[in-house]
């Protein structure tokens, strides 16, 4: 997909869910043309640093060992702190301060992991918004939703699909009776703009109704930059979901769908009964699914010939992303 801008955006993204990434186990990741490698430490912090060791280049994420706090290179044992910094080398008595590793800036929120990425490199210029307490109208309590990892979540890889194209779904909501096969057409209720992040509230009109104001279902969305989608769904369901997606390289991305489903009343197990699972997947996981079949070969287009209901938020969403592109296209 070519568009007018880079693929290295700046903001929160998702790089997949707090349990893949377990104790003792150092992964390799790949995000942003960058090679990495993430671990979580003997105390349960996850950490995700440059993956190329400063030394003669092993790739930490291939072999590397979790020290307490620190990553052991698999190559010829240097070990590198949480900070970047090289803190032994198992044959020499002072460790090498001259190099040090990149730090990806980490943050976790109710099993999801995002890191920032800026460029140069420079550190969160805003905090990643909390996926609950940013509807604190509806319930807060996670326990209150079954546990979404793993039957709730999904994971599409490597897609000709940059950020932007997601993030302009938000105010499209004509799509829904075509793309999702929605027996209604959803209504732009309204947006605004806080801060770093984008908001709008779209209806589902009430087919029952008379009411032409009368909704069935309000879905609040909260865009946290580029990353994604925060959202909360009100009426006919009750359930919050994440849709984000982050840059891999130039070209291509990986998309990640989390939903929080309420449990059923007395239910504490912690997965939902199957036919819930069914119709959550069917019903609600297969959207990421369907817009990748528009998505996957769209065309963007810099100067779109507007309908007179998408101009207005179309063109204030597109000049509202601008700030999170800091570098001009490769």
């Amino acid at each position: 997909m070519d568009v007018p801008f880079t693929w290295k955006p700046t903001g929160w993204f998702q790089i997949g869910w707090s349990a893949e990434f377990v104790w003792g186990e150092v992964r390799p990741l790949r995000f942003f043309g960058e090679d990495l490698a993430a671990y979580r430490d003997e105390d349960g912090e996850l950490h995700v640093l440059q993956a190329h060791c400063p030394h003669l280049g092993a790739h930490i994420g291939h072999g590397g060992t979790v020290v307490g706090k620190c990553v052991e290179c698999p190559f010829h044992g240097w070990v590198w702190g949480p900070d970047g910094e090289n803190q032994r080398i198992p044959y020499q008595d002072k460790p090498n301060r001259s190099h040090r590793l990149r730090v990806w800036p980490v943050q976790e929120q109710y099993g999801l992991a995002f890191v920032w990425h800026q460029p140069h490199g420079n550190p969160p210029a805003w905090e990643m918004p909390d996926i609950f307490l940013s509807f604190p109208q509806f319930e807060t309590d996670p326990d209150a939703y079954y546990p979404p990892y793993p039957v709730f979540t999904d994971r599409a890889e490597g897609e000709p699909v940059h950020p932007q194209i997601v993030l302009e779904n938000g105010p499209d909501s004509v799509h829904f009776e075509r793309v999702h096969r929605a027996t209604v057409t959803p209504v732009a209720l309204e947006w605004r703009i806080v801060d770093h992040e984008w908001q709008f509230l779209t209806g589902w009109p009430d087919a029952a109704s008379d009411d032409p104001d009368a909704m069935a279902l309000r879905i609040h969305s909260h865009l946290f930059g580029l990353g994604g989608a925060i959202s909360a769904f009100e009426g006919a369901q009750n359930h919050r979901l994440v849709f984000a997606t982050t840059p891999v390289e130039d070209g291509r991305s990986d998309m990640f769908y989390t939903v929080w489903w309420p449990r059923l009343p007395g239910d504490v197990s912690p997965t939902p009964p199957p036919d819930l699972r069914e119709r959550v997947e069917k019903e609600f996981l297969v959207t990421m699914w369907d817009d990748l079949a528009i998505w996957r070969h769209q065309r963007y287009v810099e100067h779109p010939s507007f309908a007179k209901q998408d101009a207005k938020p179309y063109k204030a969403l597109r000049k509202w992303s601008q700030q999170f592109y800091e570098i001009p296209p490769a």
